[in-house]
């Protein structure tokens, strides 16, 4: 039997918020773009993917400083 899966809706609304939160990483946003977007994410789903580009953004400087290091 198949699993049951969460709707469509919550999937592209999340994916729409980790795009905006790595917007939000580099800068480069336009106001209506965010206007638009934050008019349509979860809370929740900004803190989780904020938590989540954090921890990538901090295991890509390790990695960059474990292989620039001896």
């Amino acid at each position: 039997m198949n699993a049951p899966q969460p709707p469509q809706e919550d999937r592209s609304t999340f994916l729409r918020t980790v795009r905006t939160v790595a917007w939000g990483f580099l800068g480069l946003r336009k106001r209506s773009g965010h206007d638009n977007d934050m008019a349509q994410v979860r809370p929740a789903h900004v803190i989780v993917a904020g938590l989540l580009g954090g921890l990538v953004f901090v295991l890509l400087l390790v990695l960059a400083v474990s292989l620039v290091a001896p």
